[in-house]
């Protein structure tokens, strides 16, 4: 994919300020908000179902992310997702721990089932339990055994791309190597940092700014999710780079927020790494 592409999702968002409507956990909401402030969206919180709804007719998109479940809040995701399809908004999945629980599986396949989802994104361990075919997950982290590896790339990218075609949307896997398909086309993201893993919710940032991305340029989700993942890879890599002999995962959260805040087309254009696969 042309990098200049994915400048230009990145222009899109920061031209438009989308308003994103994120129904996320409490444990990382705050992050979730200003991850969407920095990346150039600007984000709403509601999960009371009747606000919600309310909430998602004003908003440009949905990100729906089951990382801290409970009865009310699944139903009031149900509803919300049920209105912004009606509106023809864009709605993000990030089915966290899928696979750890019956009831996060459960909750998952049913929001996949019930919705026209634009993007779903998690590790391949959340993936694979939404597929079906996971054997088991470690909590909300990826299992060992499912990561994405230069040995299994061409065939985590088939799967990928299978899954996208069966769901009628793009798939976004992150890891060590992201890979983002849709049912004709599937590339690799090389960008981010280990050190990203060591600090609660960079997942769940990256997929409220994935649905920035989406709700900017909604009739090419595909190199707007590519762009988000791309980019939010990059600013942990400029976080790393700022990080000095006392610094720790505490002060790698802000200079994430900082990269993120402060990253440009052009630094998108010349950083991205991301081949086809």
């Amino acid at each position: 994919m042309d990098t200049a592409v994915l400048a230009e999702m990145l222009e899109q968002v920061r031209a438009t300020t989308p308003l994103v409507h994120c129904i996320t956990n409490y444990v990382t909401v705050n992050d979730c908000a200003n991850a969407l402030l920095a990346c150039g969206g600007s984000p709403i919180m509601a999960d009371e179902e009747e606000d919600a709804v309310a909430i998602t007719g004003i908003c440009g998109g949905l990100a729906l992310n089951i990382g801290t479940l409970n009865k009310r809040t699944v139903a009031t995701m149900h509803a919300a997702g049920k209105r912004a399809a009606e509106l023809g908004h864009p709605i993000l999945l990030d089915p966290v721990g899928a696979g750890a629980s019956p009831l996060r599986t459960e909750t998952a396949a049913a929001l996949v089932d019930e919705l026209p989802l634009a993007v779903v994104r998690g590790n391949m361990s959340e993936i694979k339990a939404i597929a079906g075919t996971a054997a088991s997950t470690r909590g909300v982290d990826a299992n060992p055994d499912d990561a994405v590896t230069e040995d299994n790339l061409a065939a985590s990218a088939a799967f990928v791309r299978a899954l996208a075609a069966k769901l009628g949307c793009v798939v976004a896997v992150t890891g060590a190597i992201d890979v983002v398909a849709d049912a004709e086309r599937a590339f690799a993201v090389r960008n981010g940092d280990a050190v990203m893993g060591k600090i609660t919710g960079t997942g769940c940032m990256l997929s409220c700014v994935t649905a920035a991305y989406v709700t900017a340029n909604p009739d090419r989700p595909l190199e707007a999710a590519v762009a988000a993942v791309a980019g939010w890879g990059l600013a942990g890599e400029v976080a790393r780079s700022r990080m000095g002999a006392l610094d720790g995962n505490g002060s790698f959260r802000t200079y994430l927020l900082d990269a993120a805040y402060n990253l440009d087309a052009a630094q998108l254009a010349a950083g991205a790494r991301v081949e086809a696969i």
